[in-house]
């Protein structure tokens, strides 16, 4: 099929490439011209703006914005409006905050234009591991563009298969989803974050007990040397809570055990808020969730080593470099 992908950071120039190499055809733009000019040299088409791309993609459009949640996506989408015809779809592959997908599908709709929310997951990694994709929309653009989806998602990727899964969707076994109406891959993505949080959180604190089991605030006959790095690489293997995240905090661990380079400043990108604000909305008790948040705003006050220990995860998976400290 034919893209237009808009938006050519971390995780946009890396979807462009794999769609490239499974054989989907794409015209790329970003503002900085010149990750343009480099997907051109791998086999995409760069496009000089948004009216360029438009005019180079063949009716039915689809486009892929792949921009900072907020003003970067909510303007993208806005001219891309004024640009394409009824019948082409709009795909927002970031962060958006869910209530905005169904108003905007609600505005392109007016349009005839189609617009789905792929909640995307996979980071800096996801040229190679494929995108975890969770797509919210009408049914029959999601399968119209499944190749697109097919492409991006990573596949069995060696996970034995769920027992009793017969008659469900097969697609959720191959890495994508479509989760349910406008707004509904977007919100699945969200606290899919907010999960996120939690686990990061859990694994930080173990690690920091661990480091601090020799700590002079305990009797010397009760002081334990424990090698942190050691345990979370064994903790990889066969233990129940083997994961992504472990494996991240093991290599980061292995390079400098006192993870030296980093403050403990951690950021939080938007989703965690927005889950417990679902969560409050629901009356859903979320004490985990709801504390990770907490804990990511006092970290920018004081440090901890199981700060330096969410700060090496997120550096990671998604690339996510700490703040510069101002003053």
């Amino acid at each position: 099929m034919q893209i237009g992908v808009i938006g050519l950071g971390r995780m946009g120039a890396n979807i462009a490439r794999r769609l490239l190499r499974e054989g989907h055809a794409c015209v790329a733009y970003d503002q900085n011209a010149v990750q343009g000019r480099i997907l051109a040299g791998e086999g995409a088409r760069a496009a000089a703006n948004l009216a360029d791309l438009v005019a180079a993609l063949q009716p039915p459009r689809v486009l892929w914005v792949m921009l900072p949640a907020g003003a970067a996506t909510e303007s993208a989408v806005r001219d891309l409006s004024g640009l394409l015809c009824a019948g082409d779809t709009v795909i927002d592959g970031g962060n958006t905050f869910w209530k905005d997908d169904i108003r905007r599908a609600g505005e392109l709709r007016a349009k005839g234009i189609h617009y789905l929310d792929v909640g995307t997951s996979g980071g800096v990694w996801g040229l190679e591991r494929g995108y975890c994709l969770m797509v919210g929309g009408d049914k029959d653009i999601v399968d119209r563009l499944d190749p697109i989806f097919a492409a991006l998602a990573p596949g069995p990727a060696g996970i034995a298969a769920t027992p009793n899964r017969q008659g469900r969707d097969p697609r959720a076994e191959l890495g994508y989803l479509h989760a349910g109406s406008s707004g509904a891959g977007h919100f699945v993505k969200m606290i899919h974050n907010g999960i996120e949080y939690g686990m990061m959180q859990a694994i930080a604190e173990g690690l920091d007990i661990l480091k601090n089991a020799a700590s002079e605030r305990l009797a010397a006959e009760h002081r334990l040397s424990i090698d942190v790095a050691d345990v979370a690489e064994v903790w990889r293997r066969g233990s129940v809570i083997t994961s992504w995240l472990l494996d991240l905090t093991a290599a980061a661990l292995a390079e400098d055990a006192e993870l030296a380079g980093y403050s403990g400043h951690v950021a939080d990108s938007g989703e965690g808020r927005w889950t417990v604000q679902a969560a409050i909305d629901e009356a859903v008790p979320a004490e985990v969730l709801t504390a990770a948040l907490y804990a990511r705003f006092r970290s920018r006050q004081d440090h901890t080593f199981a700060e330096k220990v969410l700060s090496a995860m997120r550096k990671g998976f998604g690339g996510h470099v700490e703040p510069r400290k101002i003053g």
